[in-house]
């Protein structure tokens, strides 16, 4: 069906539902483009033959904004403070240079109509983007459920919000963990769990416990239960669980659903985040990192950044040949946006592959275009892949899985298990907020003028 690509809007072959998807995706592009219309038309019409270097000026200021950043994190000394003074004072300058020009209306006009465009633009991705979500299935409650409780995680919260009573008033049993200076293991924990009958596995913990155990629970088939009791609870959050109330995740074992979905292999240890690669892994190695995190940061980046600490990468995925990042991160499915730090959501935990984003800035030049593109910038290469073999110039390396320490043999291949893990969650929970799409304007070109490619199609019948 070649003949649909560059056609009209009007595809006799799609449905009623993805009718009205497709029509609501090309009149929000069409809002879109007219929003950037009157913005080049505010900005031409207000700024007048002098007001053009005021604005030039405005963006220069802004790039420097950006290089400041860089001289600030990647060298020491006088360096860094004044790259920090840059990074504080030139975002400063720019409303300072528009108010005593008179071209602030201008300029505040120009962003009010910009970010309206970026808004319509989303909002038309949206329309044929918006994922299906991940469907789940009834399952019986389970009658064997063992919870692994870590006292200490995020704060004391099994304490504070009192998880281990509840939990054993609803018929579990609870392992708890870190109440004196001993290691246990919750991974063997798990094991004799399994091994003396249960039938489902539970964490409350941060994710790097909640992977340990997720391993297991998929080993032996049975379900798995997240509760949201750790410090950033970025896998409960991608699941849509209550991040605020981890009592709530408790619900799963009297009213709950099956979710399928993947788990993350890097070295035959399992992830359910992300795995880090270079700056941050070297970083988190350091025993100051866990309670000084900004300083001993800050201690270690500028020779990381310059490459006299730490190891080359060389970095291999399906289709993309990444060589010396300086950052890279490889997650358990794709973030919606390329945040290196893996901050964002990612809109599915079943799609089958990895998310990997590789981050290399050679000066301010580059720091300066990564201030004023963002993910768009050069600097940043993001990708996905079933497989990704990391390379180093060094025989073992720096690695932070779900933000634990560790170091492995090279090369290190992370691989993706598709829907092996069978994860309960409560039937009503708040359920993952949705990820804006980044805006691509030459799709939204397209929309614009009615025509619909084989992807919108295939995207609108997801809505």
């Amino acid at each position: 069906m070649n003949e649909t690509r560059g056609k009209k809007w009007s595809l006799p072959h799609i449905g009623p539902a993805q009718r009205d998807a497709v029509a609501r995706a090309r009149g929000w592009a069409r809002l879109a483009l007219v929003l950037v219309a009157a913005c080049v038309a505010v900005v031409m019409a207000g700024a007048g033959s002098g007001g053009w270097l005021v604005l030039f000026i405005g963006f220069v200021l802004l790039a420097l904004a950006g290089a400041g950043v860089w001289w600030m994190l990647a060298h020491r000394g006088g360096a860094r403070l004044l790259g920090g003074l840059v990074a504080v004072t030139a975002p400063v300058g720019v409303v300072v240079l528009y108010a005593l020009s008179g071209l602030w209306p201008v300029a505040v006009g120009a962003l009010a109509l910009w970010a309206g465009a970026l808004g319509s633009a989303r909002a038309s991705l949206r329309s044929v983007r918006r994922p299906k979500g991940m469907h789940g299935r009834k399952t019986p409650p389970p009658r064997r459920p063992v919870l692994i409780m870590n006292v200490r995680s995020g704060g004391g919260k099994v304490v504070k919000h009192g998880l281990v009573e509840r939990a054993e008033a609803l018929g579990a049993r609870v392992v708890v963990l870190g109440t004196d200076d001993t290691y246990t293991d919750p991974e063997a924990e798990a094991r004799q769990a399994v091994a003396e009958g249960a039938d489902l596995l539970g964490v409350a913990g941060g994710d790097g416990t909640q992977a340990l155990v997720a391993a297991v629970a998929a080993e032996h088939d049975v379900p798995f239960l997240v509760i949201a009791a750790g410090t950033r609870n970025h896998f409960a959050m991608d699941l849509g669980l209550d991040r605020t109330d981890p009592t709530r995740s408790l619900d799963a074992l009297t009213n709950g659903v099956e979710l399928r979905v993947d788990l993350g292999d890097v070295g035959g240890r399992a992830f359910v985040n992300t795995v880090s690669f270079g700056a941050y892994a070297e970083i988190v190695q350091s025993p100051d990192y866990r309670d000084a995190k900004a300083a001993t940061a800050l201690d270690h980046l500028p020779d990381l950044l310059q490459g006299e600490a730490g190891p080359t990468l060389d970095v291999q995925t399906d289709d993309t040949h990444v060589h010396a990042p300086q950052a890279l991160l490889v997650s358990n499915n794709a973030y919606a946006r390329a945040d290196p730090l893996g901050g964002g959501r990612r809109p599915r935990l079943d799609a089958g592959l990895l998310g990997v984003i590789g981050v290399r800035v050679e000066g301010a030049a580059q720091a300066a275009e990564l201030a004023l593109l963002g993910e768009r910038a050069g600097s940043i290469t993001s990708v996905t892949s079933r497989r990704v073999v990391v390379d180093a110039d060094r025989e073992r390396i720096a690695v932070a899985v779900d933000g634990e320490a560790l170091e492995l043999a090279t090369p290190v291949v992370c691989t993706v298990r598709p829907s092996v893990l069978r994860v309960r969650v409560p039937r009503h929970r708040p359920g993952a907020a949705y990820a804006p799409p980044t805006v691509d304007w030459r799709r939204i070109v397209r929309l614009a003028l009615g025509h619909t490619d084989s992807r919108t199609i295939k995207e609108a019948y997801d809505v």
